[in-house]
This record gives C-alpha cells, sequence and structure tokens, in this order.
C-alpha cells in the first residue's frame, strides 16, 4: 500500500448531535469529502467528469469525534476492476483512528445508467497514484 491521500475536515458545529459528537451520519460525509479531494487533487480530474455510484459502504466507528478534534481523512485506493474501484479510508484525530471505512464505487454510463469501464484518463492515474497493477 502506497502513502495515503490525506485531506482535513473541519467539524462544524452543525455535525454534532445532542451529546457533542459528530453524528454517526456525518462520518461518511467526511468520506465523500475525501473522495472528491482525492479525484480532482491527486487525479487531475474533475468529479463531475467521472460518474460514480457507491455500491458497497462499510465503516466501523472505533472512538467519538468531538467539536474540539480536527479530523484527517486518509485515503488508499485498494483494488481497481475495470468500471469499479476499492478506496479504504481511516478518519485519524490526533494520534488515532477515529473510524476506518471501505467504498466499492461503480463507474456508470449517465446516459445508459449502467456500469461502464472506467475513463482511461481517471483509471491510468488511479493506478499510478494507487500504485496497483492492472487487473483488467
Amino acid at each position: 500500500m502506497t502513502d495515503p491521500f490525506t485531506v482535513d475536515v473541519p467539524v462544524r458545529y452543525r455535525d454534532l448531535d445532542p451529546l457533542d459528537h459528530v453524528n454517526n451520519a456525518v462520518y461518511v460525509s467526511y468520506l465523500e469529502t475525501a473522495r472528491v479531494a482525492f479525484l480532482e487533487e491527486a487525479l487531475d480530474v474533475a468529479a463531475e467528469d467521472v460518474s460514480f455510484v457507491i455500491a458497497n459502504l462499510e465503516i466501523d466507528y472505533e472512538r467519538p469525534i468531538v467539536a474540539e478534534d480536527e479530523p484527517t481523512v486518509a485515503l488508499w485506493i485498494t483494488d481497481l476492476g475495470d468500471s469499479s474501484c476499492t478506496m479504504t479510508y481511516e478518519i485519524r484525530v490526533d494520534d488515532g483512528v477515529a473510524a476506518t471505512a471501505e467504498t466499492t464505487m461503480v463507474h456508470v454510463d449517465p446516459d445508459a445508467k449502467r456500469p461502464a469501464p472506467l475513463p482511461e484518463r481517471a483509471r491510468a492515474a488511479m493506478l499510478e497514484v494507487g500504485g496497483l497493477e492492472a487487473t483488467v
């Protein structure tokens, strides 16, 4: 596994539940923030140019995130298929991990609304940045 792509995400007041913890659903929006930043910054591909849908999401909560925390999301590409991509994440706070997650995303042809091969530019960048070898 190569070094992860990382992005800092601010804890906003609206993220908090009545116990002053970041709501569990907000963790998923932190993952989305990292994915979009990864596409745009690391791959130099505009997020709107790649039509992904989330086919699977798994998340394990390790500890609460609170208002005073400064989370960072670390992201790796762990598998790359013809039309799909698996990303693994850690939401980190200080020196610990608040959550781990994995998403499987499928590239979809926006007109046909069916799985379609990843655009070659995005695929090549994912292979390079992810340190992966082509599986197809």
